[in-house]
């Protein structure tokens, strides 16, 4: 078994495994806690009351955080020739169709986030084993296929992300970074949760908001009360 440093057995120390932190003293703790070097992501793990195996279950979907993730995202939007320059205009990293989907074909996928127009899913299709896998097919439900190239770009570059429950009933999200102020991180994982409890479905039984952590990159869980959190 791997021996722990003093530095982790510190910040070990400082987290009370066994307690319910409220989001407010979580994200405080949270900076506290870090012990990486870089602008470690802050993510937020909220395990619901849900049976992803039932379609009306298996949420998804999209949330704008008040402040941003910390993390410029590389956008690839699929588009007819027409809609090059609006997609480029509006803050796209890469435009087209035919080319990139080449390029994803053969093995590039230096993008988080694929935006499409209705008109080109079908040719898509040639890539969706790619891209599916790695949660990169553009989708309806999360606002990224659209006619409104611009606005779907602008959101994703201020923000936006998408999410999914995984098949334990977990929903794992970046609200941020460590550089991020308490307040911002606050705001940001308050915004997500919000916009799951908008989403429980009609047909979950029982606790729906059922367990609540976050974690810095390598850093310990800590817990958090849902009742804490105000939505």
């Amino acid at each position: 078994m791997a021996k722990l440093t003093k530095k982790r057995k510190a910040v070990e120390s400082k987290v009370d495994p066994d307690k319910l932190y409220s989001l407010t003293e979580a994200m405080s703790l949270v900076k506290e806690v870090n012990t990486t070097k870089f602008n470690a992501s802050v993510d937020v793990h909220v395990r619901l009351g849900v049976d992803p195996r039932k379609a009306d279950q298996a949420l998804r979907g999209t949330v704008s955080l008040p402040h941003g993730t910390g993390k410029t995202k590389t956008v690839l939007v699929f588009c007819t020739a027409e809609k090059v320059d609006e997609a480029l205009a509006a803050g796209a990293d890469y435009a087209g169709l035919e080319e990139y989907i080449q390029k994803v074909t053969e093995g590039w996928l230096d993008i988080d986030v694929i935006i499409a127009t209705p008109n080109v899913m079908a040719q898509l299709g040639k890539v969706a084993r790619i891209l599916g896998p790695r949660g990169l097919m553009p989708n309806p439900k999360t606002g990224t296929v659209t006619n409104d190239i611009a606005s779907a770009v602008q959101e994703v570059k201020k923000g936006k992300i998408a999410f999914r429950v995984d098949k334990f009933g977990i929903v794992h999200a970046s609200v941020g970074r460590v550089s991020f102020s308490p307040e911002e991180l606050i705001n940001n994982a308050h915004e997500l949760i919000a916009t799951l409890a908008r989403m429980k479905p009609s047909s979950a039984k029982g606790v729906y908001m059922r367990s609540v952590s976050v974690a810095s990159t390598m850093s310990p869980g800590i817990g958090v009360d849902p009742k804490s959190i105000k939505v």
